[in-house]
């Protein structure tokens, strides 16, 4: 593959994991459609990385996510399962048919005007039913409208947002897409509710197959593969799913790295007993199963605990966010994994999936949490160390994992990504003669500055640092959620006029003794429930030995975050 990118194939399993694929691939897009502006910076991010190049039957050159996401029957509102990229099926269906035709046509869905808006200006559907591309530059992105006007950028409304597909603006390959037929993602009846089910998806042999056949697809036309990334949802029954996938991905690409991101949505309520339940075991069962099977798993939520006992979401500072709204709550984590998974994706000295879980789970510590800063709060005037030392000693990032706060808890490694200053705000500017007020002041580069700031910070802890210029993606459709930005994503203090379109942010993952607490609560309250009361689940496949098994797993996996010493201690 051009530039020799080290591929990495994501899978997307679950409903909230398409909601946060669809503001991924839409960043990655956006991303995509900058790389030709002259006021960019020159390309930090391999984007072959995720994305793969392809041709049509007519010769049309395409560049489309390496990607295999499975959903629930009904999940795909006006989206077609083959994509819109390549011939028809039911043209195919014509051509190896010569007797007469009958067509049952299911009613469709009407397409959300946002998608409407977007595909007119991207592309036509010609008569022999299919997609035609505007032309694109360098063969990769979207062209820019050919009007002589920029044209009003595209917003969707959150009350137009029913699926993840509603706002998704980026073209999938006709094998991205594998749609679990037997359960509903609407209605009361026939749901992907328990870990169990979503374990036996996977052992049926068509559902097994066509994953294989899926996988088998895309790692072939591979140079250097260097791993999975698998956005999995916890809360319900894709997380038996998420750790089949897993376990299949270990056995057949051994060497692999497989990191795996579990999923939860917004808050949740005392009155609903059964989900909330439901929602406890599958994220206990979820866990255990996947750091068995992934070189590295990191649980991301706004919500305040994985257990029991609701908290109240998380808040960030220059955020406006509705914690119900799953368009919201899937974009804030969108952009801290887009900023976390900057390592394995940089075009020169990559970290590889494998050199990143190895450095942040040794003893054991398969599981991390994450945080970030959205946006980096730096005003007008100031410089990187300015902006760092107004956060004191404190952990500077609001948590995403639903592990509680970070303060006072100990790191043992981290991985830490700042990306979108300007290389002129990197140092600060003193006039010559004038003391540094601090230690970060006196520094040289903007890589100096951040290696010291985490040294200060957690003193003795192995981190891997990366400072980029390359901001962070957030244009339409991506909400609108920044109150205190300029335009060009800069803090300020009032409310400005004009769309957001990039935003400095600061991300990191890391080891942390938080995990002790969360992964023991997990296990109290798991103890304290009657199962006999929640027969339907263990019904779904799973025997009363497996949750005892999962309760020792819990508490083995807890003690390894127990005190201990750090890496280089």
């Amino acid at each position: 593959m051009a530039g020799g990118a080290r591929e990495v194939l994501t899978l997307q399993l679950g409903h909230f994991a398409g909601f946060v694929g669809a503001h991924w691939w839409n960043q990655q897009d956006a991303a995509l459609g900058r790389a030709t502006d002259s006021k960019e910076p020159p390309g930090e991010l391999c984007p072959d990385v995720l994305y793969r190049t392809g041709r049509t039957l007519h010769g049309q050159e395409t560049y489309t996510p390496r990607l295999i996401l499975m959903d629930l029957k009904g999940s795909l509102s006006s989206l077609k399962e083959e994509g819109g990229l390549y011939r028809d099926k039911q043209l195919d269906a014509a051509i190896a048919w010569q007797g007469k035709l009958t067509t049952h046509k299911e009613e469709l869905y009407p397409k959300n005007p946002y998608l409407q808006d977007f595909l007119s200006a991207e592309g036509v559907l010609s008569s022999d039913g299919v997609w035609r591309v505007k032309s694109i530059p360098n063969g990769k992105g979207s062209s820019p409208l050919p009007t002589a006007t920029t044209p009003k950028p595209l917003i969707p409304t959150e009350a137009s947002i029913r699926v993840w597909s509603d706002f998704l603006r980026v073209h999938l390959h006709p094998r991205s897409i594998c749609m679990i037929q037997k359960y509903n993602h609407d209605g009361e009846a026939g749901r992907l509710e328990a870990f169990g089910q979503g374990e036996s998806v996977l052992k049926e042999p068509k559902y097994q197959e066509e994953l294989e056949d899926r996988l088998h697809f895309y790692v072939e036309e591979c140079d250097y593969l260097q791993g999975f990334q698998i956005l999995c949802d916890l809360h319900d029954g894709f997380s038996g799913v998420g750790a089949k996938a897993a376990e299949l991905l270990q056995d057949e690409y051994s060497g692999r790295g497989i990191i795996t991101w579990g999923l939860l949505p917004g808050p949740y309520h005392r009155g609903e007993a059964q989900r909330n339940i439901y929602r406890l075991l599958n994220t206990a069962f979820g866990l255990v199963h996947l750091t068995a099977h992934s070189s590295l798993v990191c649980p991301l939520s706004l919500g305040g605990s994985l257990g029991l006992r609701p908290e109240p979401p998380v808040s960030f500072p220059y955020l406006h966010y509705d914690a119900t709204l799953p368009f919201h709550c899937s974009a804030i984590l969108a952009t801290a994994l887009d900023t976390v998974t900057v390592p394995y994706r940089l075009c020169s000295s990559p970290v590889s999936m494998v050199h990143l879980a190895d450095m942040l789970s040794f003893c054991g510590k398969k599981v991390v949490t994450a945080g970030a800063i959205i946006p980096f709060p730096l005003a007008p005037g100031q410089s990187l160390p300015d902006s760092l030392m107004q956060f004191g000693g404190a952990t500077p990032w609001t948590p995403l994992s639903a592990c509680g706060e970070p303060s006072g808890t100990r790191c043992f490694a981290q991985s830490v990504v700042l990306r979108g200053i300007d290389r002129a705000c990197h140092t600060s500017q003193l006039t010559p003669g004038t003391p540094p007020p601090s230690a970060l002041h006196a520094c040289t580069t903007g890589e100096e500055i951040l290696a010291q700031y985490l040294q200060q910070q957690q003193p003795g802890v192995m981190s891997s640092s990366h400072l980029l210029l390359t901001p962070c993606r957030v244009a339409p459709p991506y909400p609108h959620l920044f109150s205190s930005c300029s335009p060009p994503g800069m803090v300020l203090d009032g409310s400005p006029k004009g769309a957001v379109e990039s935003i400095p942010v600061f991300g990191a993952l890391c080891s942390s003794s938080s995990l002790h607490q969360t992964l023991e609560a997990l296990a109290r309250d798991l103890t304290r429930l009657d199962l006999r009361r929640w027969a339907s689940f263990m019904d779904a496949g799973v025997e009363h030995d497996d949750v005892a098994e999962l309760l020792q797993e819990l508490q083995s996996l807890a003690q390894c975050y127990q005190g201990g010493d750090s890496l280089v201690d």
